[in-house]
């Protein structure tokens, strides 16, 4: 008769010794643990990380374990469903046999994949983005080629356009003509205008100021003499000789 207790009991022992940093006892009866499975560092040191959970069923190893993934850092959705059908695989091709090991090992190859992946997957974005910057390099050089029916299309909308700016150049310089007075309108509106230069002359009093420089007495002014001038004509047109 197997004894399952001591089976159990012996390969707990083995797994604590395998993983000293990552391994965790939740509970004696029935025994339950975790183990933390983290990938190799990938290119640009990302990892990926699982914390798994077995429990021992009654009649283990000839009966699977319980498994599930305790917690988890950087998987995706479909990640985790792929790990749970990897587990199950093995635990069915493992019965009758103690486990663990063979598990917690598949899981560990199966991270360092998905590392692998993410990698392939940054690569062919990054081509992707390379092959789009050159595909738009080249709509800016070569552009779009002219056909008639695309020159059509720009020529009405651009007709359109300056159409629509005409109209409204109209409209402003018709209003600005509304808006406009004229001298008699400005004096008609504002009545301060008819005054204004009388109230400035109020408002100066004795305060103006005449330069009188800008005059000369007419004794200072060299003004010839007509009648000195030989072509002086005092009989000439517009004279009142000729009446």
């Amino acid at each position: 008769m197997t004894d399952y207790s001591e089976e159990q009991r012996n390969e707990l022992e083995a797994l604590e010794s395998i993983y000293p940093d990552s391994f965790t006892v939740l509970s004696e009866n029935p025994p339950s643990f975790t183990i933390t499975v983290t990938s190799e560092a990938g290119e640009n040191d990302e990892t990926v990380q699982t914390t798994l959970k077995f429990t021992y069923s009654e009649k283990y190893p000839d009966e699977a374990p319980l498994y599930e993934l305790f917690s988890q850092e950087n998987l995706e959705d479909n990640d985790v469903i792929d790990i749970l059908k990897l587990l199950a695989l093995q635990a069915e091709e493992n019965l009758g046999v103690v486990m663990i090991f063979t598990l917690v090992t598949a899981v560990q190859e199966k991270l360092n994949e998905i590392v692998d992946q993410i990698k392939t997957r940054r690569e062919e974005e990054k081509k992707l983005k390379e092959k789009e910057a050159e595909e738009a390099e080249k709509q800016i050089f070569h552009g779009t080629p002219v056909t008639i029916e695309n020159f059509l299309c720009w020529k009405a909308k651009f007709d359109a356009e300056l159409l629509e700016l005409k109209k409204k150049r109209i409209k402003e310089e018709e209003q600005a003509g509304k808006n406009k007075l004229s001298g008699k309108q400005l004096f008609e509106t504002d009545h301060n205008l008819d005054t204004s230069d009388i109230q400035f002359l109020e408002d100066a009093g004795n305060n103006v100021e005449v330069d009188e420089s800008l005059f000369q007495e007419l004794d200072d002014l060299e003004l010839e003499d007509v009648e000195d001038d030989p072509d002086y004509n005092p009989a000439g047109p517009g004279s009142d000789s000729e009446d």
